[in-house]
């Protein structure tokens, strides 16, 4: 069984789509093909992998309630492709927005399931994620722990000659169980979907979000997105740009 994973975010690196296929790919077997979706020139390299395929998994971001236009304008030329070619592939999805409400996703869903309905194709039905950037962030931070922990352990190879510092590891195990338990409702999800996939039927709609109350979310959330905006320029940029 051949399945193709679609990360159709606009974003170059580091983005969320890209992390939660990445999660998907874990619990699917068989062959596993995963393409980039951000122009129109990744069109035929993206049909050309579907041709063979039996499903084919959508990672994307949430824009304005609904799919992004470079991906409703790829959804046309899929159905033109599958109707000639007489694909019968089966449709997933794994949305993820900023807001804090899996259920946010839901428009995104309903596009997709009436595009397979157009398209004569199989909707598999997928997971809508809450808090997507900020547990994106978490991957990061991840694999800053990593590297915290191996500096920590050559420097205590070096100082004392102890191969294993315990309080560096205690951190790392407590920081790695703590992003573990803020992705729990993704991985069991996710997981579940991955089951769908395998066996080739469907799913439905499942939504989850980031295990984190809602009033600590918007605090961490108007944080970060301030930093964000003032580090991309979104501050800055309207001082000094030419009027």
């Amino acid at each position: 069984m051949k399945t193709v994973f679609i990360n159709c975010s606009p974003k170059k690196r580091f983005c969320a789509s890209a992390y939660f296929l990445f999660l998907q790919r874990l619990f699917v077997g068989g062959q596993k093909v995963t393409v980039r979706l951000r122009t129109p020139a990744d069109y035929d390299r993206v049909l050309e992998q579907i041709a063979d395929a039996q499903a084919v998994v959508f990672g994307m971001p949430l824009y304005v309630d609904g799919v992004p236009s470079h991906v409703l304008r790829f959804m046309e030329e899929m159905e033109t492709f599958c109707k000639q070619n007489g694909l019968s592939l089966s449709v997933y999805c794994v949305a993820n927005n900023g807001f804090i409400e899996g259920r946010q996703n839901e428009p995104l869903m309903q596009v997709l399931q009436n595009f397979c309905i157009r398209a004569g194709l199989v909707w598999g039905g997928g997971v809508g994620i809450g808090g997507g950037v900020m547990l994106n962030v978490t991957r990061i931070l991840f694999v800053v722990d990593i590297a915290l922990l191996v500096i920590n352990t050559v420097l205590s190879i070096v100082n004392t000659g102890n191969l294993f510092p315990v309080d560096a590891w205690i951190s790392f195990g407590t920081n790695a169980l703590l992003l573990l338990y803020f992705n729990l409702g993704v991985l069991f999800y996710l997981a579940r979907m991955g089951s769908s996939i395998r066996k080739g039927g469907p799913c439905g709609k499942k939504y989850t979000r980031i295990l984190l109350p809602s009033f600590v979310f918007i605090l961490f959330a108007d944080i970060f997105f301030v930093i964000i905006s003032v580090l991309q320029g979104g501050i800055f940029r309207g001082w000094l740009a030419k009027k």
